[in-house]
């Protein structure tokens, strides 16, 4: 290390040193072998190898599985608001870089993949919408936040409100009770109904960030809409899992000659309803149904009447020890689309589960497809749009698999 270091430390075996000199960036418990300094849970400690080699600088908490979340691998650096500053104005330029004119809408902060562990910013025009998932940024946020209020006025793009979506389980286990609420700073408002219109892809969504999904809004298959929607034109379009009618609504406007939007959500089935006439799409039919009983219903009684599914399910599995379950979730909503689908159909289907690997999920999909008697011709796979940029070392970072087949 280049300079005297005035923070606890965590020494770690040789298998988790090993882990952070690939890339990663957490210590388990099992790998924190020692800890001098008595830090306090969410304090920044230094992690060293038990031959006393400095391998960085992280956020400590012995409540968590993560015992260690490292914030930097850089002894010079000190944790003042300059840095975090600086780590913001990365993050924003980057976004203005990949994603262009779709900076007004867009994921701002993925966590580890920007240097800020278990912290996810979501841009909605002048509202940014907040989930913070560990307790070292839980602690700094009233640095964080008004710099990035700060930083993006100085951008051209001025934050209204800040709307934090804390009702997420995983606080629990870092120790923090779960909340939702406006946070409160000089010149934000927190009077707002949660609702907005935001567009993406040419298309006017309403949102609620308040009492939607997550953040209110899926923004990582923003350019996956688009590749699905080239296929679209002239067909009859099932989009299961519709959630507020995304694929559908870019498939419809594509020109497909009709788009059924499926979900078994009356809530969500009401926003795809209204955002379809909200565009002006008069070639979309919602029904609220269990996609898994109406793909069962559509085989059974010989209805061909789609040649374009899509399948965008919900996380199936959050953990490993889940995988085989979901695993056979998945194929058995693949296996029945690939069933309706006739010879020359197409197929869009993903998973977001991180846990569902991409073998396993190409595993699923070519065993579904053998024991549906179809081969399956690959157009493209995609994954998660650039603002949720992926982090080598950190398979965590890449979690959506977006697969578009011809069914041959």
């Amino acid at each position: 290390m280049k300079q005297q270091r005035n923070y606890p430390i965590v020494t770690v075996t040789d298998k988790g040193a090993a882990f952070l000199k690939v890339g990663h960036v957490w210590v388990y418990e099992q790998e924190a072998v020692g800890v001098i300094g008595a830090p306090a849970n969410g304090a920044i400690v230094d992690v060293l190898t038990q031959k006393g080699r400095y391998l960085g600088t992280g956020f400590y908490n012995s409540q968590s599985k993560i015992r260690v979340r490292i914030l930097s691998r850089n002894a010079n650096d000190t944790f003042d608001k300059a840095f975090f500053a600086r780590r913001l104005q990365y993050a924003f330029d980057y976004r203005k870089t990949v994603m262009g004119g779709d900076f007004g809408c867009c994921r701002l902060i993925f966590g580890e993949a920007d240097g800020f562990p278990g912290l996810t910013v979501d841009r909605f025009g002048d509202v940014l919408v907040t989930q913070t998932m560990s307790l070292g940024i839980e602690q700094r946020k009233d640095v964080i936040f008004p710099l990035m209020v700060k930083l993006l006025a100085e951008m051209g793009a001025p934050v209204t409100a800040i709307y934090e979506r804390n009702d997420i389980a995983l606080r629990e286990k870092e120790g923090m009770t779960e909340s939702t609420g406006f946070y409160r700073c000089d010149g934000l408002r927190d009077d707002l109904d949660g609702k907005l219109i935001l567009q993406e892809n040419g298309i006017d969504y309403e949102v609620d960030y308040i009492h939607g999904q997550k953040t209110g809004f899926f923004l990582d298959q923003k350019y996956n809409r688009l590749a699905a929607a080239k296929l679209a034109k002239g067909r009859t379009v099932l989009d299961c899992f519709t959630h507020t009618g995304a694929f559908a609504l870019n498939c419809a406007k594509a020109g497909a000659s009709r788009v059924t939007a499926v979900d078994v959500s009356k809530d969500a089935i009401a926003l795809t309803e209204a955002n379809a006439k909200r565009n002006g799409l008069s070639n979309v039919d919602v029904l609220c149904a269990d996609v898994f009983e109406l793909l069962t219903e559509l085989y059974n009684n010989g209805d061909r009447t789609y040649d374009y599914i899509i399948l965008d399910p919900p996380a199936f599995t959050k953990s490993s020890s889940t995988v085989k379950a979901a695993a056979r979730g998945y194929k058995e909503i693949n296996l029945k689309a690939m069933k309706l689908l006739p010879r020359g159909g197409y197929l869009a289907t993903c998973s977001c589960s991180h846990f569902m690997t991409d073998e396993l999920f190409r595993k699923m999909l070519f065993d579904a497809a053998k024991d549906a008697g179809v081969q399956l011709r690959q157009i493209e796979n995609r994954r998660q749009s650039p603002d949720h940029p992926i982090l080598w070392g950190v398979p965590e970072t890449e979690y959506l698999k977006f697969y578009l087949f011809q069914v041959v």
